[in-house]
């Protein structure tokens, strides 16, 4: 795997430069783009960063992050609070992802999008409003396991963590999640199928494929 030393900015600079030329595959006014990674790999950070970089050259987006929809407690935790199946396969909505936020970005479709549903703190919906995202406004959708839900991005960023770097920066309360990334890695080979990759081991230091 042959990576490029980049920083952050530059890194931004050049994903932000492709996302204004970025095309829809379905012909859409509406670029989908996912920011994958683990939570110890902070992929929100980078979709943050990308926000901020389109906004300064006056392009619309929305930021939405996969945590806001989560499945309540009663579903996500059936089976236990550390049930690995449950993480990997039913801790996130992706029925509700599909129907409130990729649903109206597809051709002829509203705009209108959710940018999230459920509060995992206090285990309610969080009765956010509706955003609409106008006509060329990008989406950034970031949270783990994003690639293997065959959800319609039009690029995808995974950022990567060695196992090593995982293990290290994951807090030792949710070591039990590791092997779920393992399995990621293994079934949906991330870091192979996604259109850009960067490493991440030292947050100072990111290095890039794209």
């Amino acid at each position: 795997m042959r990576l490029e030393p980049i920083t952050w900015e530059r890194l931004g600079d050049l994903l932000t430069d492709r996302l204004l030329e970025l095309r829809t595959a379905d012909g859409g006014p509406w670029p989908r783009v996912a920011l994958d990674g683990a939570p110890a790999a902070r992929p929100g950070d980078l979709a943050e960063r990308l926000a901020e970089a389109l906004r300064i050259r006056g392009r619309p987006s929305l930021t939405v992050g996969t945590d806001g929809f989560l499945r309540p407690a009663s579903v996500r935790l059936e089976y236990g609070h550390q049930d690995l199946e449950s993480y990997y396969s039913g801790w996130y909505d992706t029925g509700a992802l599909w129907r409130e936020v990729f649903g109206p970005l597809e051709p002829g479709g509203s705009g209108r999008v959710l940018p999230d549903l459920w509060d995992p703190r206090t285990d309610r919906a969080t009765r956010s409003p509706y955003t609409d995202l106008p006509p060329g406004g990008v989406l950034l959708l970031h949270g783990p396991l994003l690639l293997r839900h065959w959800f319609p991005f039009d690029l995808s960023v995974h950022v990567l963590l060695s196992p090593g770097a995982l293990r290290r920066r994951t807090p030792d309360a949710d070591h039990w999640t590791l092997p779920a990334f393992a399995r990621y890695e293994q079934e949906t080979d991330p870091a192979g199928t996604a259109d850009v990759l960067v490493r991440a081991d030292d947050p100072r230091h990111p290095a890039w494929r794209g």
